[in-house]
This record gives C-alpha cells, structure tokens and sequence, in this order.
C-alpha cells in the first residue's frame, strides 16, 4: 500500500500563521533598545509553531512575519497588507514591553487572533498584554491572552512550556476555523428518516464557520452510475482492491430472505461506484473532464458532506455504509491519504464535529449512534459476567452502520504496541492492512436497507483515549457543543459476543468509558448518556476537550457540557468579563454577546 504525499485537494491557499512583532513606538533609546529582541522573539514562535503544528492535509503550516516591528498604526496597517498578499488566515501578536494597544492591535474582524505578552520585570509586556485585551473587548474583538507563569530574564529568548502550550492550542484552533472558511458542505440528499441533525441549517454554516452548503439530490448518483460519469479503470482497480482486502463476514439475514451471489456482487458494484461518485463530488476529478464532464470534473471543494440514504435511497439501492467507511478512513485502494469527512443520514452536525476533531488531530474520526448504557447490573443479568476495572460503573455502547473510520479498530499502535488513531500521515502501510483484516464485511440487514449493501464489523481496542462530542441547534440559541472525554475499553469476548448481538451485529462497535467527576452531567456514566442531545456523537482519538473548547469559542459556540480539567480550558480573555465564578455560563453570555464570527 503506498503512501501518498500531503497535498491540498481543496481550492484556495492554505491559511498561513502571521506573526505581529510589536514595540513601544518611542525612539530615541527606547524603541532601539527593544527591536532585536522583539524580532527574536516572532521567530521564536514562528519557529515553535512550524516544529509542532501541520494542517490537516498535512502539509506544513507556513508563518509570515510583519517586515519591521509594530510601533503604531502605520505599521500595524503596513503589516496587515502584508498579510492579506500572503493568505493570513491567523495571528499571533508577541510583545516584550509597552505598546500602544489600540494602535498596534490586529483589527481584522474575522481572523482568530491572540497575543503572547513576555513576562519580564525591564519592560512591561504585562501591562501592556492587559491594555491590549481590553482594547480588544472594548472593540468588539476578542483575542486570547497568552502570559507565561514565570518572570524571564530579558536576555532569555526561549518559549516557556506553559506558553508553547497555549500558543500550539490557540494555532491548532485558530487554523481550524481558517480552514473552513470558504468551504462546502455538500449534502447529498436531504433528511433521513426525520433526524434533525440532517435538515442542514445553511445559515448555521455560513454564519458560525463561514461555509457554504451545495444540495445534490440522490439522484445525481444515479445518473452518474447509469451513464458513467467515474474514472472507468480507477473503478477496475478499486473493485479488485476491495475483494482482495474486504473480508465477507456472516450474512445475519434469515436464509429464505438473504440475496443471491449475484445480487451481492452487484451490490459491491454500486457501493465502490458510490464511493468514487461521492468523493468527486466533494472534491472534483480532472478525469471527468477527459471524459466529456468538464462541470462535473470540478467537484464542488466539500471539506465535508453526508449522504442522506435512509429511506428512499436503502428501501431500493445498496446502502451507503462501505462508501462512508472507507472514504472516512486514511486509506484506500490508492493508498494511505487524508480522510474525507463524509457524514451517515446526512447528519451534518455530527459531519461538522467530525471536521472539528479531523481539524485538530489529522486523524480519522468514529461516528456513532449513542446507543445504550449499560449498567453493571444489567451486564451481570444479561452475561453473568461482573464488570471490573474500567467498566465497573457501567459503560456506553457506540455502534452505528455509517462511517465509523476503519482506523477506529485501534490496530494503529505506538513503538510499544498501544493501540491509537494517528494523523493520518503517520499510519504505516502494515497498520492500513491489520486495520482492513481486523474488519469483515457484512451483508446489510435487509429488513433496514431493503436494497442490500454491505456494512463494517470491528470491534475497537481498548485502552485508548478518547473524546466524544456533539453539536446541537436550540431554537432561540443557537448552536450548543458538548464533550466528554474518556477510554475505549475492551470486553470479554464472551461478554462482548452476547451485548454485540443483542443489537445489529453488522456493524461497528466502540466501548467507551467517559471520565466521571461525581457531580453534574458526569456525576456518572448513566447522567453523561441521559444529558446527551442527540442520537450520534463523534469519538475522536485521544483528550482534546481543550482544544475543541478553544475552537468553539474561537467560533462563538458555547459549550453546555464538559469534563476538561478548569486549567486546560483556554478561551478568548473577554470570557472572564462576563464572569468567573461559573465559567459555563459566562461562555453562554459570552457567545451570545459576541455572536457568530461571520454573522
């Protein structure tokens, strides 16, 4: 399985990270005596940011520093010209002493922006971090505050632990919400089965991340079917890959109603032309063009989409379950690549989250129904078996038939064998392949997807961290994020077998076990799955409730629900004006002061 090279498929530059050296303006001694020094400390962040940040393409991140420092507003508008040629998307302004804020400060009204004030006792860049945030308030402009713990000599130019920390989790955020600016979600169909979640609000998304929606109707995929309009030998190849790599599992379907060897091949037919008919719409392919299809060989630059499906594509046609697992995972028949963000039941709140967690980690991403919660008293009753260790509170059953990325088995590891989800530049051919074998293919349950189609089987290793979320729109709201952080945990096999068939057992399984904190939402495991606001949720690998916290406020989404420790959690300055006693709260009235970045 080869490896292919990062690339950005979409249009548009990657956003670049523009970094604002600024200094007291007064010359004659003062200025002079700070011009180096400030200059050294952009490169040092710009160095700092190029080491530890990549996009999720994973290409890496390109930093763009102002020609000169910044004493005042001529500067400060030199700077941003700069800026606009180069494609800044976001910026990190670094400060050794007294400026003055209301000149120098980044006025851009959209671009994520934060300041790094130096804590030293020879200049004030404390005071003048304080003068700047509250000008930024004051305008209408929150940034994040960025102020290390500890005094530095003024000859010290090294980044202090504290500070690289909350710089890279501002950076990963802030690129996040660049990213998605001018993009496409592509909803492919329209509501199924009366999931809210999949009546795309196209006003949510060019308000709150500055996107736009593209509706095709399912029937698109009809007539690229029926007239070819996909890459023919593309197709030959991919086909080959899949029985060659795609291992059939049990049919669960009663005998007299299962499909006939034929009707099954002719299904995976379909679902690999589904799956290159889905990505192109996405994303476009010069191949069409060379066949005739110019308009189509464009794409419609998707950074994410969903597929509605149920009712009226499944009650006739192949489901969409191989299409959404495998394009939402890093590899396929053309090798290891980047995921695509493709969303089950047109789910695009749930396609949204998956973005989000792709965004931050480059990793692939599990979507999942949120399906039960399992007591310890109803898995005794149910297998005989106690639960112990992990799982002795209970724990949930995360299974859904759509995309949960083949990644998700865990069968990625660490040097010494722990199983996790990498950005998916870092996944090994051999990782791909344990991966694909780790996973048997099943033939859907007919009386759910009455026109066949063949859905995944694994089941997830435990032992992983893990973050599972979820956007929600209340009316009168607005947009409401919530986060759990936990481990993927590992059954018994016998005990596992038993739950897994109490429900489809064609489909992918997760055990998952958030962190309880005995008061609120997690006051248990039970609590946390009744305060859940809808039937999905995205488990993304590892504990990035801090950095999905920091992007939501970067996008004015407050967050109903968490279980991030008080000092991860980094938001914009501002925040603490409206209270600090319940920061919950405060992000409530924050959110709704500030409103939608691009409303």
């Amino acid at each position: 399985m080869q490896i292919n090279p990062p690339v950005n498929r979409l249009q548009g530059a990657l956003p670049k990270v523009g970094i604002r050296p600024v200094i007291d303006g007064r010359r004659q001694g003062v200025r002079e005596s700070m011009e180096a020094a400030t200059m050294a400390m952009a490169r040092a962040a710009a160095e700092l940011i190029t080491e530890r940040v990549r996009h999720a393409c994973g290409l890496p991140v390109e930093c763009v520093i102002a020609d000169t420092c910044i004493g005042g507003i001529a500067e400060a508008a030199a700077c941003e010209a700069k800026f606009e040629r180069e494609g800044v998307g976001v910026s990190l302004t670094v400060a050794r002493s007294w400026c003055y804020g209301y000149e120098v400060m980044d006025m851009h009204p959209t671009r994520p922006k934060a300041i790094w004030g130096f804590n030293g006792t020879e200049r004030p860049g404390a005071v003048f971090l304080a003068a700047a945030m509250a000008a930024h308030a004051n305008k209408r402009l929150p940034a994040f505050s960025i102020y290390g713990r500890q005094v530095q000599d003024a000859d010290d130019f090294s980044i202090p632990p504290d500070v690289a920390e909350r710089i890279v989790q501002f950076i990963q955020a802030g690129l996040a919400v660049a990213t998605m600016q001018g993009k496409t979600y592509v909803s492919m169909g329209n509501v199924s089965m009366g999931i809210v979640g999949s009546m795309v609000d196209q006003d949510f998304l060019q308000q709150y991340l500055g996107m736009r929606t593209m509706t095709v109707d399912m029937v698109e995929f009809v007539r690229r079917m029926e007239r070819g309009i996909y890459d023919k030998d593309e197709y030959e190849r991919a086909l080959r890959w899949v029985k060659t790599h795609c291992k059939e599992g049990k049919d669960y379907n009663p005998p007299e109603k299962q499909m006939s060897r034929a009707e099954k091949d002719r299904a995976w037919e379909i679902s690999v032309q589904m799956a290159l008919i889905a990505r192109d719409l996405m994303v476009g392919n010069p191949k069409l063009a060379e066949m005739g299809y110019e308009e189509e060989a464009l794409g419609f630059n998707a950074i994410a989409g969903g597929f509605q499906g149920q009712r009226q594509w499944t009650d006739h046609l192949p489901n969409g379950d191989f299409m959404e697992a495998i394009l939402c995972s890093s590899f396929d028949w053309n090798g290891i690549r980047q995921p695509y963000i493709l969303a089950t039941e047109n789910d695009y709140l749930n396609g949204v989250c998956m973005l989000f967690g792709h965004l931050l980690t480059g990793a692939a991403q599990i979507f999942a129904d949120v399906r039960t919660y399992w007591s310890p008293d109803a898995v005794r009753k149910a297998t005989g078996w106690t639960p112990t260790g992990a799982a002795e509170g209970g724990f949930l059953h995360l299974i859904n038939s759509g995309p949960a990325a083949l990644d998700g088995t865990g069968e990625q590891t660490t040097p010494d064998g722990t199983p996790t989800m990498k950005a998916w530049w870092e996944v090994l051919p051999e990782e791909a392949e344990r991966c694909l074998q780790a996973t048997t293919w099943h033939c859907g349950m007919l009386e759910y997807f009455r026109g066949g189609g063949w859905s995944t089987r694994f089941r997830t290793r435990g032992g992983m961290p893990a973050t599972m979320f979820r956007l929600n729109l209340v009316e009168g709201l607005g947009p409401v994020m919530q986060i759990a952080e936990g481990y993927t945990i590992e059954l018994p096999d016998e005990v596992h077998s038993i739950l897994d068939e109490r429900t489809n057992p064609t489909w992918p399984t997760t055990w998952f076990v958030p962190k309880v904190t005995g008061q609120g939402a997690f006051r248990d495991v039970y609590t946390v799955m009744a305060h859940w606001a809808a039937n999905h949720g995205t488990l993304s690998y590892g504990h990035i409730g801090a950095e999905l916290i920091t992007l939501a406020s970067a996008l004015r989404i407050p967050v109903a629900m968490h279980n991030v420790p008080a000092e991860r959690i980094f938001r914009p300055h501002a925040w603490g004006l409206f209270g600090t006693s319940d920061p919950e709260a405060a992000d409530y009235r924050a959110c709704q002061t500030f409103g939608p970045l691009y409303g």
